[in-house]
């Protein structure tokens, strides 16, 4: 912290202590999306911008059930620190938690000064550094899904169950206590709205238990922080009622799948949307499409990052939803790619790739870096997709299991040179052990299907 940071420092502080607030906690995302934190008595957060807070390396290595995976810079090099440095411009109270302040934090490698190569906050940044190279400054409006589950009895070996908080059917796009008992969602939006992270609207969606909160649009860094903090709130709120809110991707095998769709445009050094063009095909400039393309072009290997988990790929298949082909239509929600009606300022695309269960830095990184590609390499897109979308003679198939994509993203070396070396091999080594992990393990599925019979 310089000498000309400490007044802003202490401007904080008192604003901060005439709130009533003793503690802020500071947050950061891991590799697969999930909030790491600590407080800090506020007497301290000085000491905290000035040095950082010290946390192990691995962190970013840790599975989600607590093992530590063997990617290079963590067990091979002893488990070193990070350090993770309060981001004070990002300061809010929380609405549910009286006293306390949330703040996101810049993770950097003590040794070098530089941001930690596995900073998912940071390979935005530097994406978005590439794109105001070119004059463009991407905007992002996520839309995110999830399913509500209250407790139910022990599961298996002892294991906490849960089931749906409501299985009313054909409830779809409704609000109120139709399908909504307990009001979670009108009382989760007063909530996150004093959160002040641009929540606009929500409803109950498709499936019994599912819900959507849609928040604003915004430069693509303030989205990506949003929904990082949405996730976390929603799942933390859940969790102060005894209940559980789950981003994966698909939950329950009677059900379908959660998205996390992402309205994408840009903007140009005059503010002016640079994928409006009446005058060109679809409405689109050239722009909008070389960009539509590269997202096509780049989708099997943005498969490995907008659909993280070995359990994503059971969201995907016909008449899910969900893409499964490399498509694009206009205003077609069986496409991959989705141009909604507005033109003029609202022109944009809905990217429906990704599901909720993904990190909303490296989705929408990934997904930048995709779109930056095909403006560079300057190709057309394909006819748009006419009718229902589920054709595979027709288009392409995305890979159809996290290995395949995961392949795709090693062999994308224009995509993977976007988004660094070192993060490329750090994500795909902890993601491969995932897919391995998986694989020794004996699923429920298996021994109902073979127990008694064999």
């Amino acid at each position: 912290m310089s000498a000309s940071d400490i007044p802003a420092v202490r401007r904080h502080l008192e604003r901060l202590a005439a709130e009533g607030i003793d503690v802020v906690r500071v947050t950061y995302p891991d590799l697969i999306g999930t909030e790491r934190a600590r407080d800090v008595l506020l007497d301290h957060l000085p000491a905290a911008c000035d040095h950082g807070l010290a946390f192990c390396r691995a962190v970013y290595h840790t599975s989600p059930q607590g093992d530590t995976v063997a990617v290079s810079g963590g067990l091979d090099a002893g488990l070193p620190d990070i350090c993770v440095v309060p981001d004070l411009d990002t300061l809010t109270a929380l609405p549910w938690e009286p006293g306390v302040a949330t703040c996101l934090g810049d993770a950097v490698d003590p040794a070098t000064g530089r941001p930690a190569p596995e900073s998912p906050r940071d390979l935005l940044r530097a994406v978005v550094t590439r794109y105001g190279e070119h004059g463009l400054r991407p905007v992002v409006g996520p839309e995110l899904e999830y399913f509500l589950c209250d407790a139910a009895p022990q599961g298996p070996e002892g294991s906490r169950g849960w089931r749906r908080y409501n299985t009313t059917p054909g409830a779809i796009y409704t609000a109120g206590l139709r399908a909504d008992p307990d009001n979670h969602l009108l009382r989760t939006l007063r909530l996150l709205h004093g959160l002040d992270i641009g929540v606009s609207s929500g409803n109950h969606e498709y499936d019994g238990s599912q819900f959507e909160i849609n928040l604003t649009h915004s430069d693509a860094m303030s989205a990506a922080d949003r929904a990082f903090r949405f996730k976390a709130a929603v799942k933390e709120l859940a969790r102060g009622e005894g209940r559980l809110a789950t981003f994966m991707a698909k939950p329950f095998n009677d059900a379908g799948g959660s998205g996390f769709h992402l309205h994408l445009s840009c903007l140009g050094d005059g503010d002016e949307n640079v994928f409006a063009d009446p005058s060109a095909p679809y409405g689109l400039s050239a722009t909008a499409r070389h960009a539509m393309a590269g997202v096509l072009a780049h989708a099997p290997a943005l498969a490995a990052l907008a659909n993280p988990t070995v359990n994503s790929y059971k969201r995907f298949g016909p008449d899910t939803l969900a893409p499964w082909l490399i498509d694009w239509g206009l205003d077609n929600r069986s496409a991959l790619v989705r141009i909604p009606p507005e033109r003029g300022p609202g022109s944009r695309f809905e990217i429906r790739l990704g599901d909720a269960g993904a990190n909303p830095y490296l989705l929408i990184a990934a997904t930048l870096a995709a779109a930056l590609l095909g403006v560079q390499a300057g190709e057309e897109p394909p006819a748009p997709l006419e009718g229902y979308g589920y054709d595979d003679t027709r288009s392409a198939v995305l890979p159809t299991t996290l290995s395949a994509a995961l392949d795709a993203l090693e062999a994308d070396t224009a995509l993977t040179e976007v988004l660094g070396k070192d993060f490329t091999a750090s994500y795909l080594a902890y993601k491969r052990d995932e897919v391995a992990r998986f694989h020794r393990h004996v699923t429920d599925w298996e021994f109902t299907e073979y127990a008694y019979h064999l």
